[in-house]
């Protein structure tokens, strides 16, 4: 398996993604790794550890995408860039997925353009793991699509089943709306049509759910456009961060709150893991024909080991596969004239 690796992309590019990637392939077997970019600053990095060099390549691009550029026109104009190269050389079938931390809208502009869109799939949208009392949920869509059609609800709901199903092993997902209110009938006139095709769908679909409802684990998926998605995920890893922040505060305020921290260390430690958003990074873009995976851009090199290890576990699995054949007979334009 290759795991190809956009090496310049991200605010701690290319040293966080490289030492992250050097970090995974001492973690984990199975895999190689294709970084993609400047050749000579990868190098540079590279020189300064130990590592099993039969695992780990390199493909010199003269280019960078960055958070600066217009997503279309980076893409059309930037061809050598690391981004377009890796995705060009993922449709080529000489590695089995790509990663990136790079400019999200670029990403998705690369991927609708180079990879192009599974038949039958309206829009791709970002499938984010969160997590939640009854262990892992998906959010889809978490950031690609801020106004959404019925149908693109619909097809969110049958994308976050098959992942879920086939990544986490859960053989019957909770698929859930996301709304104001929980009762049939809420919500504006998109997402009461989306919960006529979501109830319609071969899905285990439960119905609407609200915000509170997520963290306590109602459904294993939690559909949503991907404006209402980015908030509840950025959210949730920043109400994260400050309770366990607070938690620390409490616990290390005196003498005796400091020996009740040691006597629940590992606890703690278990609490920070979950909810640590470099543990659970590395979300897919479902619904592009090849398997991609967009970390965020300030990933460090924790996070691009963790992903890295998650991209290979994903490369495995055929979600891919599921999802076409869900959709080889659902056009979208079929689907439009039906509604």
């Amino acid at each position: 398996m290759i795991i190809l690796v956009d090496a310049m992309g991200g605010d701690n590019a290319p040293d966080a993604i490289v030492n992250g990637c050097l970090d995974a392939i001492s973690e984990a077997q199975g895999f190689e790794v294709l970084l993609i970019g400047d050749e000579e600053r990868i190098r540079e990095i590279l020189n300064k550890r130990s590592y099993d060099e039969s695992r780990v390549k390199i493909h010199h691009a003269t280019e960078v995408i960055t958070v600066e550029d217009t997503p279309t026109k980076a893409i059309r104009s930037k061809k050598d860039s690391s981004m377009v190269v890796g995705f060009k050389l993922l449709k080529e079938k000489k590695g089995d997925i790509f990663l990136s931390c790079g400019n999200s809208g670029a990403l998705m502009a690369g991927a609708l353009f180079i990879l192009g869109r599974i038949k039958g799939v309206d829009r791709p949208a970002i499938a984010a793991i969160v997590p939640t009392k009854s262990g892992k949920g998906l959010i889809i869509d978490a950031g690609l699509n801020t106004v959404c059609k019925p149908v693109n609800y619909q097809q969110f709901g049958v994308m976050g089943s098959i992942y879920m199903k086939e990544m986490q092993g859960i053989d019957n997902p909770k698929i859930g709306l996301l709304n104001i209110g929980a009762e049939v009938g809420k919500g504006n006139e998109t997402l009461k049509h989306a919960y006529s095709l979501l109830s319609e769908s071969n899905i285990n679909f439960v119905g609407n759910v609200e915000g509170n409802d997520v963290p306590l684990g109602k459904v294993d998926v939690v559909v949503c456009d991907g404006f209402t998605g980015n908030v509840l995920l950025k959210f949730y890893e920043g109400a994260g961060s400050y309770f366990f922040k607070l938690i620390k505060e409490i616990l290390y305020k005196n003498l005796k709150t400091k020996l009740a921290a040691l006597m629940i260390k590992k606890d703690m430690k278990v609490i920070k893991m979950i909810m640590d958003a470099d543990e659970n990074g590395g979300a897919p873009i479902l619904g592009v024909d090849g398997l991609v995976l967009k970390s965020h851009g300030s990933s460090n090199a924790k996070t691009i080991k963790n992903v890295i290890i998650k991209a290979s576990k994903f490369a495995e699995t055929k979600v891919l596969d599921k999802i076409r054949q869900e959709f080889v007979n659902m056009e979208v334009e079929d689907i439009e004239q039906d509604l």
